[in-house]
């Protein structure tokens, strides 16, 4: 059963960061490159949703909870597996609740901000993973340097908290500014 896991995880992956680069070209070009991706951004916003929480759902199947959550490395997997997901489910009804008006001023910097966050988690949580059956990469170096020691550390970095309260605080005030702008617009 593990090897299911192993080989669903890969096609959330792909749609996620095909979405992520897809909004980032939607966000800077209202050109026919940017209109094609946004056209095809919803079947992989959803696709990828779809298919992340299949692969969440094998990963508690393969790996007990009580296994997963025996070790830090476990822990942290399973956590950024599920900010993956509600991040890219996020962005997958925001797309699809607003539609294109989400390109419409600095809403598109809240989808490039979101977009962003949700990739570095998909690309921590695939580390991390990765780790945990003997794939080692070089992102664990880079997460060490940041002060997160992957094999024995079971918290958010202040660092990574930090961040998360700044990047919280600019998306609230764009989509303020966004809504604002909006309104004297419309």
């Amino acid at each position: 059963m593990a090897a299911y896991h192993v080989v669903m995880v890969h096609f959330p992956i792909a749609l996620w960061l095909v979405a992520g680069l897809a909004i980032f070209i939607r966000a800077v070009s209202d050109g026919a490159v940017g209109q094609t991706f946004d056209r095809a951004l919803p079947t992989l916003l959803v696709a990828g949703v779809v298919f992340g929480a299949l692969a969440w759902v094998l990963g508690l199947n393969v790996w007990p909870w009580s296994t997963l959550s025996s070790t830090p490395m476990g822990r942290n997997h399973m956590l950024l597996a599920s900010w993956s997901l509600a991040y890219f489910a996020l962005l997958t009804v925001l797309r699809l609740r607003h539609g294109t008006v989400i390109w419409q001023g600095l809403n598109r910097l809240v989808m490039v901000g979101l977009a962003g966050v949700g990739v570095i988690f998909v690309g921590i949580t695939g580390t991390l993973g990765g780790h945990l059956v003997g794939n080692y990469t070089e992102v664990g170096q880079v997460l060490r340097l940041l002060g997160w020691e992957i094999y024995s550390t079971f918290y958010v970095p202040n660092l990574t908290i930090g961040v998360i309260v700044v990047v919280s605080v600019v998306m609230v005030v764009l989509a303020l500014l966004g809504r604002n702008a909006a309104q004297k617009a419309g």
